[in-house]
């Protein structure tokens, strides 16, 4: 049974920093891509970033790029984001996901999803 687990949130000030933790089991961890996406109150599922299987290639949401990093370690079958200066319009619940084939912005190619960690950023 695949599951991916996620952890790190919590209530942060503006400008602030939060790292968020995915770790899988039940896959091949290395085999897969995987992808950060939030979802805020009211709206849709947004992508936020992607890591290919190796973490050499990344792709993240303008609304993002330049703020947060992701990464993965491979031999703990986790994938990170470092989310770094913060904004109100970040607060959303954050969802990480596994491909199997690629690594993409579209919701509708991941296989496994996780259950989602709040992040709340306070002005």
């Amino acid at each position: 049974q695949v599951q991916l687990v996620e952890s790190g949130g919590g209530l942060v000030q503006a400008g602030g920093s939060l790292r968020l933790s995915c770790t899988a089991s039940g896959l091949t961890f290395s085999r897969y891509g995987m992808g950060w996406f939030r979802q805020a109150a009211g709206k849709e599922r947004e992508f936020v970033a992607a890591i290919m299987w190796g973490g050499a290639i990344t792709d993240y949401a303008d609304s993002v790029k330049g703020r947060f990093t992701i990464s993965r370690d491979n031999a703990k079958n986790t994938v990170y984001l470092q989310m770094d200066s913060l904004k109100p319009e970040d607060t959303a619940v954050y969802y990480c996901a596994a491909d199997h084939l690629r690594v993409s912005r579209r919701l509708t190619t991941y296989d496994y999803w996780g259950q989602g960690t709040q992040v709340t950023v306070s002005s």
